[in-house]
């Protein structure tokens, strides 16, 4: 545990993973990933085109594979996928390789950054707060389980959020060394 340089970003879609983590990565001076355009970049196509012509499973599967290869990277800022959690071989990776940070957000929140995305396959042809809050009832606990730091984004503007994970991560410096430090 001691040394960790990389940071994960885990929680659920509209938590504001990305966002905080391309900031979060400038702010370190650490190059920044997204598990979900990595697999986009892997395969040539978007996610919603895996769901529908491969499905969920075939996705998770090569989210795996991409989890597996950014998480060696190091020092890394990762953003992953919502669903990243669901697996226990990403779980371990995502523990064993780096400082944890759940960014945890209402279904609430969620519903209202996540209200226009046409990008969302989950959230296709459903009632998007139900299933949200479906997907945060079998996720939340996994998020819990193997989190280093949990942040609240409900309400928050990006470098705050940012902000409040470096401050996180330098208290928990016996984990977490900064990238150049």
């Amino acid at each position: 545990m001691l040394g960790r340089r990389s940071v994960f970003l885990i929680g659920p879609m509209g938590s504001g993973k990305s966002a905080v983590g391309r900031q979060l990565a400038r702010m370190l001076d650490a190059p920044f990933y997204d598990s979900d355009a990595e697999v986009e970049r892997r395969t040539g196509v978007d996610i919603s085109y895996i769901f529908e012509k491969e499905g969920e499973a075939r996705f998770r599967q090569r989210e795996r594979e991409a989890i597996d290869a950014l998480t060696s990277i190091e020092p890394v800022v990762l953003a992953t996928g919502g669903g990243a959690v669901l697996l226990e071989e990403n779980r371990r990776c995502l523990s064993e390789r780096g400082c944890v940070v759940y960014l945890e957000a209402s279904v609430e929140q969620q519903v209202h950054r996540v209200r226009h995305a046409r990008h969302r396959p989950l959230l296709l042809n459903v009632d998007p707060e139900a299933k949200l809050r479906e997907l945060m009832s079998e996720r939340a606990s996994l998020y819990v389980g193997i989190a280093d730091l949990t942040v609240s984004t409900d309400g928050r503007k990006v470098q705050s959020v940012a902000d409040e994970v470096l401050r996180g991560l330098k208290l928990r410096s016996t984990t977490y060394t900064a990238p150049g430090r």
